[in-house]
């Protein structure tokens, strides 16, 4: 395996919280497990059509929930 390049993330008390890695060796990483798609591929939303069944506008519903934090 390729050597990857990673920056730990540390916390206020310097404790290791993260890691993070260049995208490209991340897409190779993800390659080799077969845990991504290919770049570039949507999502079938379809799936998800008519799932959830609106009871208000949704604009309205953020206009009514929005002047309630005032």
């Amino acid at each position: 395996m390729p050597t990857i390049h990673k920056k730990i993330l540390l916390d206020e008390a310097r404790n290791p919280v993260a890691v993070q890695i260049d995208y490209s060796d991340w897409l190779e990483i993800a390659r080799r497990l077969g845990i991504e798609g290919k770049t570039g591929e949507s999502a079938a939303l379809e799936r998800f059509e008519g799932v959830i069944a609106l009871t208000e506008n949704p604009i309205a519903f953020q206009e009514r929930v929005r002047q309630e934090w005032r």
